[in-house]
């Protein structure tokens, strides 16, 4: 069944959120007349998706618009569900080769530079202003979606930015499962050479905890977030570095920023007892000593006993978590 089209956009029921929508649209190259940077991982005329609930409201007090991490895609209705419970429109972005928008013959999740991403999310945010127009916009983001997010809202401090930046457990530096120890010199060698050699390979203990069939608390499509994991590729990887250290730096946000994390971090491992109450997929340390670098308004919120998403914790620090998201927006729109 097809809806009407709304923001240039023609929506569709979706398959995997019942009560929602979604619309497919030609991610844009990062340079203007070129193909895509990451051709190398497949098809090179990868599309973006976008993912609201199908009854829009008619006078939100602003719009949240989400992006996922890596080995992740929008399956958190209860996070639309308090989004929208604030008086908030909600509005997810699968980005490329990622989720609702990858496809056959596509390497999942890959991107050679982290503009891609960034471009998916310029198209995100324009699109909540036409649904949604004069309120304000908040980019919430997680892990990888999160150091994307942060770079995205630096290069667009001065015009076409936002309101407010929601960033959960945000992959900021080093320290990760999924990201191995490679010297600086050999990984860029790869990434020029070899980009798509997997540095890295083994299942997400994290996913396959999450899993309700596993005993976990969610339901979601393991091909899109796959329990054996997401290979960490060389390209990616370089990818990542080098936002890192951009994020290392310094970066100049304007707009409000609210860090959230978890208190502790443990390993990624079947034998952990704290499984269900530790970060264990970044380093929490790391995190919190890089997020005030941001910009010169950042707030950090630890969120004790929560898990690498926090939206995905126990119900004590999810609803800690999710009433955090909320305060903020009330301060973004009283």
């Amino acid at each position: 069944m097809r809806t009407e089209p709304d923001a240039g956009l023609t929506w569709a029921d979706d398959d995997h959120l019942p009560g929602f929508v979604v619309a497919r649209a030609p991610a844009s190259p990062v340079v203007a007349g070129t193909r895509a940077a990451s051709v190398a991982a497949g098809r090179s005329d990868p599309e973006y998706a976008l993912v609201r609930r199908k009854e829009v409201p008619r006078r939100p007090r602003g719009v949240v618009v989400h992006l996922h991490g890596y080995n992740d895609y929008f399956f958190q209705a209860h996070l639309a569900a308090a989004v929208e419970e604030a008086g908030w429109a909600f509005l997810a972005l699968d980005a490329r080769r990622a989720g609702r928008a990858w496809r056959l013959g596509e390497v999942p999740h890959y991107q050679d530079d982290l503009r891609e991403q960034g471009t998916d999310l310029t198209a995100a945010v324009t699109a909540a202003r036409l649904l949604h127009p004069g309120v304000p916009v908040v980019v919430h983001a997680h892990s990888t979606g999160g150091l994307v997010a942060a770079l995205w809202a630096h290069a667009h401090r001065e015009r076409g930015g936002i309101e407010g930046l929601l960033l959960d457990s945000p992959f900021l530096g080093a320290g990760s499962v999924f990201a191995p120890v490679v010297g600086d010199e050999v990984l860029r060698a790869l990434a020029r050479l070899r980009p798509l050699t997997p540095l890295s390979s083994r299942p997400s203990v994290y996913a396959t905890h999450l899993l309700a069939a596993n005993g976990g608390r969610w339901d979601f499509d393991t091909r899109l977030k796959r329990p054996e994991g997401v290979p960490a590729r060389a390209g990616w990887l370089s990818a990542v570095r080098q936002g890192q250290a951009r994020v290392a730096r310094g970066l100049e946000i304007s707009c409000p920023v609210l860090v959230a994390h978890s208190d502790t971090s443990g390993p990624d491992r079947n034998e952990n007892p704290d499984l269900d109450r530790q970060d264990i997929v970044l380093d929490v340390r790391t995190l919190a000593r890089l997020a005030p670098g941001l910009g010169a308004d950042v707030d950090v919120r630890v969120i004790a006993g929560g898990v690498h998403d926090l939206a995905l914790s126990a119900p004590e620090p999810r609803a800690a978590y999710l009433a955090t998201v909320t305060g903020f927006l009330t301060r973004i729109a009283p």
